[in-house]
């Protein structure tokens, strides 16, 4: 998508596409996760990485700039909410750097992606 195109569907956009990669990658994660985390920690993380996608799509309808921002800060906010669960899953041990590791580059893409989002949109 170059700059001067149009983007008419919030699925045009890199970061909603950037952050349904990172969903895949989170419930592949999860699925690795002990069993007694099901319900606990995997169910957390895959609810804040849905809420990324979900709040880019959600803000893209026809309500105001202002209003599109608020929901992309959700989205912010829930990357880093995944971030932090991702994090606490190396600390207690449950996955290995080497899993995390694409994973944790991916949520900090999209992070940067939705910073930049914000401040585009608040000028």
């Amino acid at each position: 998508m170059t700059s001067t195109q149009r983007i008419r569907d919030y699925k045009q956009l890199d970061v909603w596409r950037k952050s349904m990669q990172l969903t895949e990658e989170v419930y592949r994660i999860t699925a690795r996760m002990p069993n007694t985390e099901r319900f606990a920690l995997c169910d957390q993380m895959q609810r804040a990485v849905v809420s990324i996608s979900s709040n880019i799509a959600e803000g893209y309808g026809p309500g105001s700039r202002k209003e599109y921002c608020q929901f992309i800060k959700i989205a912010r906010g829930s990357a880093a909410e995944v971030e932090t669960q991702l994090l606490l899953t190396l600390r207690l041990d449950m996955l290995t750097r080497d899993n995390l590791a694409p994973v944790l580059e991916l949520v900090a893409e999209v992070r940067r992606m939705l910073h930049g989002l914000v401040c585009s949109l608040e000028r």
